[in-house]
């Protein structure tokens, strides 16, 4: 009985540990905070990622979508659909509108979980509106787009097998650091294409495998508007995108990131970009990046 009570004595006050770790994180750095979380899933806490590589599980989950305003924003903030079934691993993109409803520009920031809160951990976003702090016009109305997918992993975790539903939460709140804060006018349909936008998220998204000026994991991209597919020599290309017949016009290009196995079936590239408006910027600083070599022949 003594041993028993000593060890139990031992995981009180490990947990005590914990506890007190977590809030001296909260109460002198939250930004230290907020990585504890997002690394640990902690309250739900969701993962960031570069793009979706995980393999296609057959377990089918649904995820739902919560949203709310907090007092003295002035906003209309739903979800354009209550929930998605998919498989895991698995990407999906949905939308969130947002309005502003008063006569002045306002910026607001997303704070987000996902319950159960076991699940943040599994609960990957590839591209969110909660990664920055978003200024809406007055009487503007976006669609915002949400690209995710959940981690094969949770299936073979023992605590989540009772999982068949999860809801992702958002809360707009007024932004307490609205310098600097991105445009959601940026998502518009009919917004101009942003190369500077292009070059931020060609690092977050394609970084990882491409160079402008070497090859690496994938073929190098500088110059590679105008350039016939699978041709440029140093890098084994498949196959299928060797024999192609592509050339690599904006359209094309477009049509590849968004899809590239339908496109070109038996490719290489894992990857796609679901959301347009990050094409059509990527697409931008290629251009503007082949305007640069150009000028310098």
């Amino acid at each position: 009985m003594q041993q028993a009570a000593r060890r139990n004595l031992r995981v009180v006050l490990a947990l005590c540990a914990v506890l007190a770790a977590m809030i001296t994180l909260v109460a002198f750095s939250p930004p230290l905070y907020r990585m504890f979380c997002a690394a640990t899933g902690l309250n739900g806490t969701t993962q960031r990622v570069a793009a979706d590589t995980a393999k296609l599980s057959d377990r089918v989950i649904t995820v739902r979508f919560s949203t709310d305003v907090a007092p003295g924003l002035p906003w209309r903030f739903m979800p354009e659909q209550k929930e998605v079934s998919l498989h895991l691993g698995e990407e999906k993109l949905v939308f969130f509108s947002a309005e502003n409803r008063s006569d002045q520009p306002l910026v607001g920031h997303a704070d987000f979980n996902v319950t159960p809160l076991k699940t943040g951990l599994y609960f990957n976003k590839v591209q969110c509106f909660c990664f920055n702090e978003e200024r809406l016009g007055p009487h503007e109305k976006v669609d915002m787009p949400v690209q995710f997918f959940v981690d094969p992993a949770l299936a073979t975790d023992p605590s989540t097998s009772d999982v068949r539903t999860i809801t992702l939460s958002y809360t707009f709140f007024r932004s307490r650091h609205p310098a600097g804060a991105e445009d959601l006018g940026r998502f518009l349909a009919d917004a101009p294409p942003d190369a500077g936008r292009g070059k931020q998220d060609f690092a977050e998204r394609c970084a990882a495998c491409h160079a402008l000026d070497r090859n690496g994991i994938g073929p190098m991209l500088g110059g590679v508007l105008g350039r016939p597919a699978g041709r440029r020599a140093g890098y084994a290309y498949s196959p299928a995108l060797a024999h192609s017949g592509l050339d690599w016009t904006a359209q094309n290009l477009d049509r590849w990131l968004a899809g590239p196995a339908a496109l070109v079936p038996g490719t290489k590239m894992p990857v796609k970009i679901l959301d347009a408006s990050s094409r059509r910027d990527i697409i931008a600083y290629l251009e503007q990046q082949r305007a640069g070599i150009a000028a310098t022949q």
